[in-house]
């Protein structure tokens, strides 16, 4: 599949929910209604779709949200996507909050790597930017991650007057866990 600049097409991204066990104000804003149940798309929708686009050429399917680890079955929607035919790489981004527990699964499902969603190392200030003190869990997730051998990479979103002063501290834990190639 190729776009108009005749550029190959070969990724697709798949939000699978809008919630968030979050709040970062530059992402969820207070305010933002929830999608009912029935908008939705099912997981048995996302795959018939998967599938319609591995024929158009599509082989690289990313898994994202709000934050994907909340919706229940994700693992089962991974296991899916890697039987689909010509989906040769499931990926997700999350924010790790739920990663360590539920990574096994993911594992075994097939998931090839993920992308972390971090903006500080500092806990008082992560909890600040979340509205939750889950940095243990980010880190327990990303070590989790990491110890498991499957490829992670590092998210960060630069805030003026919020992380901006941290940007180099982040990507020397990057650099250091070998996060980023350099």
């Amino acid at each position: 599949m190729f776009d108009a600049y005749g550029r190959n097409i070969h990724y697709l991204r798949l939000s699978v929910t809008d919630l968030c066990n979050l709040r970062c104000r530059y992402c969820m804003p207070d305010g933002v209604p929830k999608l009912a149940h029935e908008d939705i798309l099912t997981y048995e929708e996302f795959l018939r779709l998967a599938a319609l686009f591995a024929q158009c050429g599509i082989d690289t399917v990313r898994i994202t949200g709000g934050e994907p680890l909340v919706r229940r079955g994700v693992e089962q929607l991974t296991a899916g996507l890697k039987a689909i035919p010509g989906i040769r790489k499931v990926t997700m981004t999350t924010n790790a909050v739920l990663l360590e527990q539920q990574l096994p699964a993911l594992l075994e499902a097939g998931l090839d790597s993920v992308n972390i969603s971090l903006d500080t190392l500092d806990p008082a200030l992560f909890a600040k930017i979340t509205a939750w003190d889950a940095f243990a869990a980010v880190q327990a997730g990303i070590h989790a991650a990491l110890e498991s051998g499957i490829p992670v990479k590092l998210n960060c979103v630069p805030q003026p007057g919020v992380n901006e002063g941290e940007l180099e501290s982040l990507a020397a834990f990057a650099q250091e866990l070998s996060l980023i190639h350099i």
